[in-house]
């Protein structure tokens, strides 16, 4: 699974893990609803995502656009 696909699942997750505990715990979870939602747009303006830079060791493969222009996740290099 690429890195994108995963960030986006999780912060799914995250805004509906907030919304369920706002509902059955306290309203100070929407806070952090409003942060995923906020770094969510500020990624899309900016392309850059604190939680991918602060997580290299992942084994998941960014994904590039194509010439084409669709997205593909890459395969690294094999050693000779």
């Amino acid at each position: 699974m690429a890195i994108e696909r995963i960030i986006l699942a999780a912060a799914g997750i995250a805004i509906l893990l907030s919304l369920g505990l706002a509902y059955s715990v306290s309203p100070y979870w929407l806070w952090f609803t409003a942060f995923v939602g906020f770094n969510l747009l500020q990624s899309a303006f900016t392309g850059f995502c604190p939680w991918p830079s602060s997580s290299k060791s992942s084994d998941a493969a960014p994904e590039m656009p194509s010439e084409s222009g669709a997205m593909h996740a890459t395969t690294p290099a094999q050693p000779p």
